[in-house]
């Protein structure tokens, strides 16, 4: 087991355990956080892009397979890109459709 594993089961254990309790915070301090993360929130800039159809497709079936609307799905991958959240999977790892992306290149 690796170290941040045997950590985070460590930290489990004790939150289960009743041993973590929350900080008191001020109303100001509410107040403020809940600023800040309303104002990270805050979707006011509008692009346009162009982009194949052929990848307007696939980001409609994801966004659908996702229960989410296409535009916030598109949005959530960009934030996550920007952020260095977006994590890339090795070759062996990435899932291919198998259904008309491949067809489609094959003719």
């Amino acid at each position: 087991m690796d170290k941040d594993r045997k950590l985070e089961e460590e930290i489990l254990a004790s939150f289960e355990r009743g041993e973590w309790q929350p900080s008191p915070k001020s109303k100001s301090e509410i107040t403020r956080f809940a600023a800040m993360a309303a104002a990270s929130l805050t979707k006011d800039k509008r692009v346009n892009i162009r982009i194949s159809s052929r990848d307007l497709d696939d980001i409609q079936a994801k966004a659908a397979e996702e229960a989410i609307p296409c535009q916030t799905l598109m949005a959530s991958v960009l934030h996550k890109y920007v952020t260095g959240r977006l994590v890339e999977l090795s070759p062996s790892l990435t899932l291919r459709p198998s259904g008309s992306r491949q067809k489609r290149r094959a003719t």
